[in-house]
C-alpha cells in the first residue's frame, strides 16, 4: 500500500536521490555543508584526492571562469588540461577493467583501453569509460575552483549545461577539455548604506497593532507588592474583624447536605486545619468565608457557609457547598504601607519607587508579548529586508516548498484522504503550482533568517545552551514519547528559533515602531442573552404567525369547498330541474304524436267508409240501370 512520508515525498517530488543533502539557512533546519553532489551521479564530491591517483601532472594546470546569473547561480567554466583527461581516461579503464572480463587477458592483466572501450561498447555503454572520466574530472575540479578560486560555497546538485552524453563525444584523452557547470551558491549579503544610521539594521522603521497595556493587571501587582510588605499589630480584645484584618482562627468543616445549610459528613483535613491565618480580602479564599468572619471578636465561635471554587483541584469538593465552624483566636491590625523610595530600596537596595513601577509595567506587559510579539517581529523583518540585498538560491527554495508540500500531504492523509487520492496529487505540476504559491514566502523567510543570523553574529548575541536545553526537555515532554527524529537537527532549529526572537528583542530596543493600540473585541454576555431572547421571541412569533396563516388558510379552503359544493349542488338541481322539463317535453310529444296518429287513423277511416259507400252506391246504380 502507498504510504506518505516526508522522504518517500521528497524523492517522488524531484526524482532525486534519497542520499542528497538539503543546504538551507539555520533557521531552515539545517547548516552549510561542504558536500556537493554530481548531478547524474549519486556519489557526492569530496574534498579528498586519492593518495595513488594524482589527477594533475606538473606540466599541465587547471582553470576555470566563473560567470554570475540570478537567483544566486553560477556558470562555472572548467578547464582540464590535456594531461588531467589523460590521467582521469586511464583512471576510468583502470576501473572498469576489474569489473568485465575479457577473454584472451587474464584477470589483472593489463588490457589496452581501445580493446577495454571496445568490450564496453559491444555491451551497450558506447560513452560509458568517457562519461566516467568526465564524472572524476568534474568531482576533482569543481569544489575546489568555487572555493579556493571564486571563494563560493555550493549548495545542493550542480547540473551540466551540456549533458554528459554530449561531452562523451567530444572527450578525447591527451587533450583539453572546457567544462561548463550550473550550481546555485550560498548568497552574499549587502546591507543598504541608511542615512543617519552607522549600523543599517538600528533604527528601523515599522508598524504593528497590539492590544493595550493592562493597566487592571498592572495595578493588582503594585497592590500585591504592598502587601508582601504589610505589617501587623494585636487588636483590642472587642474589635470586630473588618476588611483588611487579619486573624488567627481554628476551623472545623463539614460537607453541607441538600439544603446547604445541614452539616453532613466532615471534610478531609487538609480542608479544616488550626491555627489558620485568614486575611480579610476580597478574592482571597472560598466564597463565604471572609465575609462571614466580619464582625467576628476574639473567642468568638461563627458558622459560615461557604462554596469551593470550581478551579479547585480536588475535583470532589470543586464546587461544592460546606459548613465551618470556626473560632477565632487572635485578632491583628493590618497596615499596608505606600511603594514609596523607602519601601523600594527594601525590596532591592538601590531601587527607587520609580523603578519599581517600571519593573513592574515592563513584567506585567511581557505576560502579554506573547499576543502581539509576533506582529511586532513581522513588522520588523519587512523593514529589516529593505535594508539588505540577498539572492536567494532556487536550491533553498525548492528544498523548502518540497518540505511544506510533504507536511500538507501528510495532514491531508491525518484528515483521512485516501493514500491512493494523495498519491495522485503528487505530480511534478502540482508540486510546481504549489512551489510557485509559496516562493515569495519562502524567500522573505530566508531573508529574514540570514540577516538575523548575521546581526546576532555582528553583535554577538548567543543563545545559553542551558535555554536549549530546557526547551529541548520540553519539546520532547510534550512529544509524549513520539519520535522526534534527529536530535541534532531538532535542537539546531530550536537555537535558530530563540536566537531569531532574542535578535528581534535587540532590534526592536533601537526600532521607531508605530503602535495601534486596540482593544479586543469583548464577550458581552448580556446582549448575547438579550440577542438569544429576541431570536426565541421571533421564531416564537413567526410560528404563531404560520399557525395563524395556517389557520386562515385552512378556513379559506373550506369555504371555497363549501362555496364549490353549493354549485355543485346547485348544478345538479339545475340538471335534474332540466331533465325533469326534458322529461315532460318527451311526454307531451309523444301524446301528441298519439293523438296525431289516432286522428290520422279516424281520418283514415273515414276515407275508407266514404270510398266504400261511394262504390256501392256505384254499383247499386250500376245494378238499377
Amino acid at each position: 500500500m502507498f504510504r506518505i512520508s516526508n522522504v518517500a515525498l521528497a524523492i517522488a517530488l524531484l526524482g532525486m536521490n534519497a542520499s542528497t543533502s538539503a543546504f538551507s539557512p539555520s533557521a531552515f533546519g539545517v547548516q552549510r555543508s561542504n558536500v556537493v553532489q554530481n548531478s547524474f551521479t549519486t556519489p557526492t564530491f569530496t574534498k579528498s584526492i586519492s593518495n595513488n591517483f594524482v589527477l594533475f601532472m606538473a606540466d599541465g594546470a587547471s582553470s576555470s571562469k566563473l560567470v554570475r546569473k540570478p537567483d544566486s547561480n553560477v556558470e562555472i567554466t572548467l578547464t582540464a588540461p590535456g594531461d588531467a583527461t589523460k590521467k582521469a581516461y586511464e583512471k576510468a579503464c583502470a576501473e572498469i577493467a576489474k569489473t568485465i572480463s575479457i577473454p584472451g587477458f587474464r584477470k589483472g592483466a593489463k588490457i589496452p583501453a581501445a580493446v577495454i572501450e571496445n568490450a564496453v561498447a559491444s555491451q551497450g555503454g558506447k560513452t560509458t569509460l568517457r562519461t566516467q572520466a568526465i564524472q572524476t574530472l568534474l568531482n576533482q575540479l569543481l569544489e575546489p575552483a568555487l572555493k579556493e578560486e571564486h571563494n563560493l560555497e555550493p549548495i545542493g546538485q550542480p547540473s551540466l549545461v551540456d549533458s554528459a552524453e554530449a561531452l562523451a563525444e567530444t572527450f578525447k584523452p591527451g587533450e583539453p577539455i572546457e567544462i561548463v557547470v550550473s550550481c546555485d551558491v550560498w548568497p552574499d549579503i549587502k546591507w543598504k548604506d541608511v542615512e543617519g544610521q552607522e549600523k543599517p539594521y538600528t533604527g528601523l522603521k515599522g508598524s504593528y497593532t497590539r492590544k493595550p497595556f493592562d493597566e487592571a493587571r498592572f495595578n493588582q501587582a503594585m497592590i500585591d507588592l504592598a502587601e508582601r510588605y504589610a505589617t501587623t499589630e494585636p487588636a483590642s480584645a472587642d474589635k470586630e474583624l473588618a476588611m483588611g484584618d487579619a486573624c488567627i482562627v481554628d476551623m472545623k468543616g463539614y460537607m453541607a447536605a441538600e439544603d446547604g445549610v445541614t452539616k453532613a459528613e466532615p471534610l478531609p483535613d487538609a480542608a479544616s486545619g488550626d491555627d489558620v491565618e485568614v486575611i480579610l480580602g476580597n478574592g482571597r479564599y472560598m466564597e463565604g468565608l471572609v465575609e462571614g468572619l466580619v464582625g467576628a471578636k476574639v473567642g468568638e465561635t461563627k458558622t459560615i457557609y461557604v462554596t469551593f471554587p470550581e478551579g479547585l483541584r480536588d475535583k470532589t469538593l470543586a464546587g461544592k457547598k460546606a459548613v465551618f465552624d470556626v473560632e477565632v483566636k487572635e485578632a491583628n491590625i493590618r497596615t499596608v504601607p505606600e511603594i514609596d523610595d523607602e519601601l523600594a530600596n527594601k525590596i532591592r537596595p538601590g531601587l527607587d519607587a520609580a523603578g519599581v513601577e517600571a519593573e513592574l509595567r515592563k513584567a506585567v506587559d511581557e505576560q502579554d508579548a506573547g499576543e502581539w510579539t509576533d506582529a511586532r517581529n513581522g513588522s520588523l523583518a519587512k523593514s529589516l529586508a529593505q535594508v539588505m540585498d540577498v539572492d536567494v538560491p532556487d536550491t533553498l527554495v525548492t528544498n523548502q516548498a518540497r518540505e511544506k508540500y510533504a507536511q500538507m500531504m501528510a495532514e491531508f492523509r491525518t484528515g483521512g484522504m485516501a493514500d491512493d487520492e494523495i498519491k495522485k496529487l503528487i505530480t511534478p505540476e502540482n508540486f510546481q503550482k504549489y512551489k510557485d504559491i509559496q516562493k515569495p514566502d519562502i524567500v522573505d523567510d530566508f531573508k529574514t533568517s540570514m540577516a538575523t543570523d548575521e546581526v546576532a553574529r555582528i553583535e554577538g548575541i548567543e543563545v545559553p545552551s542551558h535555554q536549549i536545553d530546557e526547551q529541548l526537555e520540553a519539546v520532547k515532554k510534550e512529544a509524549n514519547g513520539e519520535d522526534l527524529g534527529d536530535e541534532t537537527v531538532l535542537r539546531n532549529k530550536i537555537e535558530s528559533t530563540i536566537m531569531r526572537r532574542m535578535v528581534f528583542d535587540f532590534l526592536a530596543e533601537s526600532a521607531d515602531l508605530d503602535v495601534e493600540y486596540k482593544e479586543d473585541e469583548q464577550f458581552d454576555e448580556a446582549m448575547m442573552a438579550k440577542l438569544a431572547e429576541e431570536s426565541l421571541n421571533r421564531e416564537e412569533t413567526e410560528e404563531e404567525q404560520e399557525g395563524e396563516s395556517k389557520e386562515e388558510e385552512e378556513a379559506a379552503a373550506a369555504e371555497a369547498a363549501a362555496e364549490v359544493a353549493a354549485f355543485e349542488a346547485a348544478a345538479a338541481a339545475k340538471a335534474e330541474e332540466e331533465a325533469a322539463a326534458a322529461a315532460k317535453d318527451e311526454e307531451e310529444a309523444a301524446a301528441k304524436a298519439e293523438v296525431e296518429a289516432a286522428a290520422e287513423a279516424a281520418a283514415k277511416a273515414k276515407a275508407e267508409g266514404e270510398a266504400a259507400a261511394a262504390k256501392a252506391d256505384e254499383e247499386a246504380a250500376a245494378a238499377k240501370a
